[in-house]
Parts: C-alpha cells; sequence; structure tokens
C-alpha cells in the first residue's frame, strides 16, 4: 500500500530505499529486522531475505492475527538477489510472499530446503532459480557463500532423498560471517559444528516450547536460556534473539534474553533490533 507509514515514521519505500543506499564494503555488513525470524542482510551490492515473512497468507487461512503489521508488503521487494528459506511453515516459507517475489523479481534466486521446492514451484519459483540448500558444504553465490546446517524443530528429520527438512544458514559475506540459525532446538552436534567457524553474528530463536503448546500444534524452538548458552559455547561475537514478536501466544520478551546474558555472560555481545531497524557490522 504506497504510502503507508510502519509505525516508526518511514514508508516501505523509504526503508526499501534506505537498504538500497547502504553501502557495506569489504569487513561491513548490514542486517535489518523485520520481524519473526525475518531478517535482510547486505554485504557490498548483495541483497539476501531470509524468511521474509510479509504477506497475509496466513492471517486469511487461520484464526492467527499478527501482533503488528508487516512492515514491508510482498510487493515493496525489488531489491531481492536471494531469498533463503529455513523450512516449510508458513511464518518461513511464506508463499503469498514468495509468489510476488518471483513474479516481480526475474533474477532473484531462492535456496531452500528440497522438501520445500514443490511447495515453491507452484507459487511461480522457476526450476532454473531454486538451489537446494547443501547442508556442511558450502554453496558459492553471487556475491556470497552459504552454508546451510542442519536444524532440529524439535527434532532433526532427514529424507534420504531430499535431505534435511529443517535448516539454518552460514552466510559468508563481505568478509563478515553470520548464522541464521532458523527453527531449532541444541541437538548434540550443534555447538562443535558451529564452534569450527569463527561466527561474528549469531541469530537464535528464543521463543522456546512447551507442552501446551505442542497440543496445538506449535513447533518448539530453544528458549531464551539455551539461545544465550549456544551463543555463548559456540563463541558468536555478536548475538541477535528472533522469533518473539509477531505471535504473542509463541512469543517470549527479549528482555529475559538480555537479563540472562547479563547475569551469566557480561561480556557476552548482544542486541534486540526494534522493528526495520538497520545494523551496520563493521568486523573487528
Amino acid at each position: 500500500m504506497n504510502g503507508r507509514h510502519n509505525g516508526h515514521g518511514r514508508t516501505p519505500e523509504q526503508l526499501i530505499g534506505e537498504m538500497n543506499r547502504t553501502s557495506a564494503p569489504h569487513g561491513m555488513a548490514a542486517v535489518w529486522f523485520l520481524g519473526q525470524e525475518s531478517v535482510v542482510i547486505k554485504g557490498g551490492e548483495t541483497v539476501i531475505y531470509i524468511d521474509p515473512y510479509l504477506s497475509d497468507e496466513l492471517e486469511r487461512k487461520s484464526d492467527l492475527q499478527r501482533a503488528f503489521p508487516a512492515p514491508l508488503k510482498p510487493q515493496h521487494v525489488t531489491n531481492a538477489n536471494v531469498v533463503l528459506i529455513t523450512h516449510e511453515h508458513d511464518d518461513h516459507m511464506d508463499l503469498g510472499t514468495i509468489s510476488v517475489i518471483a513474479k516481480n523479481n526475474p533474477d532473484t534466486r531462492f535456496v531452500a530446503p528440497a522438501i520445500c521446492h514443490e511447495a515453491m514451484r507452484d507459487a511461480g519459483v522457476a526450476e532454473d532459480r531454486l538451489l537446494a540448500a547443501a547442508c556442511d558444504q558450502w554453496q558459492e553465490l553471487e556475491g556470497f557463500r552459504l552454508m546451510a546446517v542442519p536444524a532440529a524443530h524439535e527434532v532433526l528429520e532427514e529424507d534420504r532423498m531430499l535431505g534435511h527438512r529443517y535448516v539454518g544458514y552460514l552466510i559468508d559475506i563481505s568478509g563478515v560471517l553470520m548464522y541464521h540459525a532458523g527453527d531449532t532446538v541444541v541437538y548434540p552436534g550443534l555447538v562443535e559444528r558451529l564452534r569450527n567457524h569463527a561466527i561474528d553474528i549469531g541469530m537464535v530463536p528464543i521463543n522456546g516450547g512447551d507442552a501446551f503448546r505442542r497440543q496445538d500444534g506449535i513447533v518448539g524452538n530453544m528458549g531464551f536460556r539455551e539461545a544465550a548458552e549456544l551463543a555463548a559455547a559456540a563463541g558468536f561475537e555478536l548475538t541477535i534473539p528472533l522469533h518473539y514478536d509477531v505471535f504473542p501466544w509463541n512469543g517470549e520478551r527479549p528482555g529475559h534474553f538480555i537479563d540472562y546474558c547479563y547475569e551469566n555472560h557480561p561480556y557476552m555481545k548482544t542486541k534486540v533490533m526494534a522493528r526495520t531497524e538497520r545494523l551496520i557490522y563493521v568486523k573487528a
């Protein structure tokens, strides 16, 4: 909707304009937080959207309601070089957003677990624009390299033919290494996988899970304590909490994460990002 403000004085067009104007030369990267696990990353001239959840498709087909409107609508996304999808749940693989991006951005490439591909093709993503997420091996894309990391939401699920159902991503862009965990708990071996890399920015869910949410079909993630301990054990240089704000019944107070870090890991660098805030990270 042209001219709509996103709650802090900027229109979607102004937000996209900021992304396009932002300079992120080698040794620097920019991150924007759009809510839930939707983030935008820029390094050099490459813009990456991760799990863009921007449409109202989930709300229209269920009784779920967002706590706040999406700061962008799918049609505002005109600058995506690559879209990364972590798994097929509707607030991550938002087909209402993916279909519009695919239609309006003919050069955008999409990376997702192979189990997602049929639905994404049906949404209009051409086969030659769709890549399978490759776990434990680097994929070279234009402007960055990428490695998928298995995720356990709440358990590891791997198909013999299609690979892991849930993934996170290591993104090596502009000399900055980021980890987007997707939806996961800490499973045996995850810390060791991550510790093998000098991760500059780790982005992790903190909403947790419990028996009552599972009874309602809501699959859980690590909670704020687990996320903080993962960050400390894996040695993230900066940790950003995610997945706590869009659905109040499946959220968390990010202050609990900050308080826990302050009390237990007082030298750990953390950042709770405001919606649509831009973080410019400079590698030490």
